[in-house]
C-alpha cells in the first residue's frame, strides 16, 4: 500500500491488483476516505482491463498472422468472388464484406459474390466468428486483398497497351485508358494471374474517397431469405442422405442404458435404421415425419444426467452462495445495494440445430452452419479416428445463432450417426430438442453496492455469480495463446478472462470492481449474445438510476456528469434529443434510459413503456444511437441494434427457461416467450453516428445491454416496482411436453 497523501482528493483509492482468482482492491478506509469533508470533482475510475485490451483486440491479434491468406477470385465473366473465413448467421457480414470488395475494385456490388469458406486449418485462429470481431479483423485485410486485385488488373492492361499503369483508371469493372480504350476485368483475369506481373506498392483507397462503404445498403441475401430461396443446411441435396432424428434423454447429459422396443420401431413405416450414439438413439427414415414418429415411439431405459436434481430454486441458492464478498463496507457514508437474478435463456435461433454428414471408412464430409469450423474439423477427425486432412467441413449459412453455432454438436453428432449407420445422414433437431438439450445463456446472480457522499460516487462494486459457461469451442485456445499479452494476470479461468475483457463501466465511479465467480453445474451453456455484458451492464444501469434518485438527480443529467468518454456522452445526448427525454406521458407509461460501450463502440437507448398492467408491460417506442467509429453498412448496423432491442425486450420482460428435475420445461416458441410482433414497438429510431476517425468497432453484441437497462428503468418509473428478477413476467403458463 502506498502512503496516503495529505489531501487524498482524487487519489484516495490507491491500488488495483489483479490476482487469481479474483480482482483484489486495496483501499485505505479512513473516515476522510469514505466521507470527505468537501465535494471534489467526479472521482475518476482507473482504466479497466477491457479499456486497455478487449476481447475483440485479442481476436484481431490472433487473426493477424494469417490475415493475408484471404482468397479473392476474379472470374472470366468479370465478377469477384470472396471466400469469407467467417460464418454468416444473419448478421449481414457477407454484404458488408462485399461492399469492401466492390469499393476497392470499382465494381458494381451486384457483381461481387461472398461465399463461406470451408474449414481451413492453416488459418489457425482466423476462422472463428464471435466477439463482434468480423469487421474489426477483416476491414483492412479485405480492402488490401481487393486493392491488390485491382492493381493487378491495371498492371495487366498496362502491359497489353504498352503504357504506364499510373495513367490508367478503373470504373464499373473495367480498366480505362486516357484515350477511351477499356478492358473488362473478365478479359484481364488471366493475364493478371501471371506470376511475373509486377504492380509496385499497393494501397487501399483513402476512406475519404469511398462512395459505397458508409452508405446504407440492403442485404444481398434479403430477397432470398424472405422468399424461401436461401439455401440452409437441410436444403442441401446430398445423395443418399436420409432424414434422421434423435430420441434424447429426459435429463441433460443422460445416457442410454437399453432400447426396449427396437424391433417394433424398425417395423414402423418408412424406418430405415436405428443406432445408439452417446447423445441418444438415432432414427433414420424416408421422411422427417416418419423419423419423428419413430423416435417418439422408442422405449428407452435411461441413465442419470449431470444435473438431475436441479431446478430454478436450487440453482438460485447455489449462485447466491457463490457470489464473492464486497471489499468496501458502507462505513460513514451513504450507499445503495441491489441484488438481481437472471434466468437461463435459450439461444432459440429460427433454424434448429442441424447437419449433414457422409462418413466413409477413410474420409468424412460435413455440412453445417459453424462459427468455429476449424475446431469442429479437428474434433470430428479425432473422434472418428481419421486423419484431419481426410475430413472436409463445408460451412453453410445459418438461420440465426446468437452464440449457439459456436458449438458444433449437431455436426459431431451427425458424424457419429453416419459412422454407426454406415450411411449419409441429414440430422435435424426438433424444436423441443433445441430448447431442452441445446445451448443456453447461463443463469446468473448479481450483487451491486455503490457508496457515495456529497454528490460523488466513491465506490462501485459488482459481484456476479453464474452457472459455468462452456468455452470449449476454440476461444479458450486463443486466450491461452495470447495470455502473456492480456491485461489480466494470475491463473484466471477462461470465463473470468472473457468477463474482464468484455465488461467495463462507462462511468467515473471511483473504485470500480466487477468480478465473476462461476458454479460448475454441467448444463449445456454457451456464450449468448453479449455474453456477460447483457446481464452485468443491464443490472448496473438499473443501479445508476437508483443512485441518481438517491442524489436527487435526473437520470440523463447524472449519466452525463459521470460518463468517461465523450463518444459515450454524445450517443446519450442524441437519444435524449431524438427520444424527447422528459416529455409528459399518461399514467402507467414511463421512459427509461441506459448506455453501454463495448468493443470500441458506444450506444445509448431510450424507451417508452406501457406498464398499466404491470404483469404485461409493453415497449411502445425506442430510440437508439450508435457509434461504431467507421460504419461500413449503416443499414446493417441499424438491423443489429433492432435485433439487440428485440432480445432485450424478450429476456427482460418475458423469455426465460424454467429448470425442473434437470431439464428445461420450455419446448417451443409458444412456451419460451420470446417477443412477437405484438410485443415490439412500432415506433423505433436507430441513429447511426457518422464516421469520426476512430477505429472500426464491433456491433453484434453492442445493441443488447443498454435496452435491458432502459426497459427495466422504464418499468420501475412506470410502476414504482424495482425489478430484481428477470424476466419480469415468468409464469409456467403452459403444459410441458413429455420428457
Amino acid at each position: 500500500m502506498a502512503t496516503e497523501p495529505a489531501d487524498p482528493g482524487r487519489r484516495r483509492f490507491l491500488t488495483y491488483l489483479i490476482a487469481a482468482p479474483t480482482l483484489t482492491v486495496a483501499t485505505k478506509l479512513t473516515a476522510d476516505a469514505v466521507a470527505p469533508a468537501r465535494a471534489d470533482a467526479v472521482v475518476p475510475t482507473l482504466p479497466q482491463p477491457a479499456e486497455i485490451l478487449d476481447l475483440g483486440d485479442v481476436l484481431t491479434l490472433s487473426c493477424a498472422p494469417t490475415a493475408g491468406m484471404l482468397v479473392l477470385e476474379i472470374t472470366g465473366d468479370g465478377r469477384a468472388r470472396l471466400q469469407l473465413p467467417r460464418a454468416e448467421v444473419g448478421q449481414g457480414i457477407t454484404t458488408a464484406n462485399a461492399m469492401l470488395v466492390a469499393e476497392e475494385l470499382d465494381l458494381p456490388l451486384d457483381r461481387v459474390e461472398v461465399v463461406l469458406s470451408d474449414a481451413r486449418t492453416e488459418l489457425l485462429f482466423n476462422q472463428l466468428t464471435g466477439g463482434s470481431n468480423t469487421m474489426r479483423s477483416l476491414y483492412d485485410p479485405v480492402r488490401a486483398t481487393a486493392a491488390t486485385a485491382r492493381a493487378r488488373m491495371v498492371a495487366a492492361a498496362a502491359a497489353q497497351w504498352g503504357t504506364d499503369a499510373s495513367r490508367l483508371s478503373t470504373r464499373d469493372g473495367f480498366v480505362w485508358a486516357p484515350d477511351g480504350r477499356s478492358a473488362a476485368y473478365g478479359t484481364l483475369a488471366g493475364p493478371a494471374a501471371r506470376t511475373g506481373l509486377t504492380t509496385g506498392a499497393v494501397q487501399p483507397k483513402a476512406e475519404s474517397a469511398h462512395t459505397l462503404v458508409g452508405t446504407p445498403t440492403p442485404r444481398q441475401d434479403a430477397r432470398a431469405m424472405v422468399t424461401g430461396k436461401q439455401v440452409y443446411t437441410l436444403d442441401l441435396d446430398i445423395p443418399g442422405a436420409n432424414p434422421v432424428m434423435v430420441r434424447r434423454p429426459p435429463t441433460i447429459n443422460g445416457t442410454v442404458q437399453k432400447v426396449n422396443n427396437e424391433a417394433a420401431v424398425r417395423a414402423m413405416p418408412g424406418i430405415i435404421d436405428i443406432a445408439v450414439v452417446k447423445t441418444g438413439v438415432a432414427v433414420m427414415a424416408e421422411t422427417f415425419g416418419q423419423a419423428l414418429d419413430g423416435k417418439n415411439a422408442l422405449d428407452v431405459t435411461w441413465g442419470p444426467g449431470t444435473v438431475d436434481g436441479e431446478d430454478n430454486e436450487t440453482i438460485k441458492k447455489k449462485l447466491r452462495a457463490a457470489a464473492l464478498p464486497f471489499a468496501v463496507p458502507p462505513l460513514l457514508t451513504q450507499y445503495v445495494d441491489g441484488e438481481f437474478d437472471f434466468a437461463f435463456a435459450s439461444h432459440a435461433p429460427m433454424e434448429s440445430n442441424s447437419a449433414v454428414a457422409d462418413v466413409r471408412e477413410d474420409s468424412a464430409t460435413i455440412w453445417a452452419g459453424l462459427k468455429s469450423p476449424i475446431v469442429a474439423k479437428q474434433t470430428i477427425a479425432q473422434e472418428l479416428g481419421l486423419p484431419e486432412n481426410k475430413v472436409t467441413v463445408h460451412v453453410q449459412q445459418g438461420g440465426g445463432s446468437f452464440g449457439r453455432r459456436l458449438f458444433f454438436d449437431a455436426a459431431l453428432e451427425a458424424a457419429h450417426i453416419s459412422k454407426a449407420m454406415k450411411k449419409p445422414v441429414r440430422l435435424m433437431w426438433s424444436r423441443i430438442d433445441d430448447m431442452r438439450h441445446g445451448r443456453a445463456r447461463a443463469a446468473s446472480y448479481h450483487r451491486i453496492r455503490a457508496t457515495f457522499a456529497l454528490g460523488q460516487v466513491l465506490t462501485f462494486e459488482h459481484r456476479v455469480a453464474s452457472v459455468e459457461t462452456d468455452w470449449s469451442h476454440g476461444l479458450g485456445e486463443i486466450l491461452t495463446a495470447y495470455a502473456a499479452k492480456l491485461p489480466v494476470g494470475g491463473n484466471l479461468s477462461f470465463a473470468q478472462t472473457v468477463f474482464l475483457l468484455t465488461v467495463k463501466s462507462p462511468y467515473n465511479f471511483g473504485v470500480t470492481t466487477q468480478l465473476l465467480n462461476e458454479v460448475p453445474l454441467k448444463f449445456h451453456t454457451s456464450a449468448w449474445r453479449s455474453v456477460y455484458s447483457a446481464n452485468t451492464r443491464g443490472a448496473e444501469e438499473i443501479m445508476v438510476d437508483e443512485i441518481a434518485a438517491k442524489l436527487g438527480k435526473d437520470p440523463v443529467a447524472f449519466r452525463r456528469e459521470f460518463i468517461k468518454s465523450d463518444r459515450q456522452r454524445a450517443v446519450l445526448d442524441k437519444v435524449a434529443e431524438l427520444g424527447e427525454w422528459g416529455r409528459k406521458l399518461p399514467a402507467g407509461f414511463a421512459q427509461g434510459v441506459a448506455v453501454h460501450g463495448e468493443y470500441k463502440s458506444y450506444t445509448a437507448c431510450l424507451v417508452e413503456l406501457d406498464a398499466r398492467d404491470p404483469k404485461h408491460p409493453r415497449v411502445t417506442k425506442a430510440t437508439i444511437a450508435v457509434d461504431v467509429g467507421k460504419p461500413v453498412n449503416p443499414r446493417g448496423i441499424q438491423a443489429q441494434m433492432l435485433g439487440g432491442l428485440t432480445d432485450a425486450i424478450s429476456t427482460t420482460l418475458s423469455a426465460g427457461l424454467h429448470i425442473d428435475k434437470g431439464l428445461p420445461l420450455e419446448g417451443s416458441y409458444s412456451q419460451f416467450h420470446f417477443a412477437r410482433q405484438k410485443n415490439s414497438p412500432t415506433d423505433v429510431t436507430v441513429h447511426v453516428m457518422p464516421a469520426n476517425g476512430s477505429d472500426i468497432g464491433g456491433a453484434g453484441e453492442l445493441g443488447l445491454p443498454a435496452p435491458v437497462g432502459a426497459i427495466a428503468n422504464a418499468y420501475a418509473r412506470a410502476t414504482g416496482i424495482k425489478p430484481r428478477s428477470f424476466p419480469i413476467t415468468f409464469p409456467v403458463d403452459f403444459d410441458p411436453f413429455p420428457r
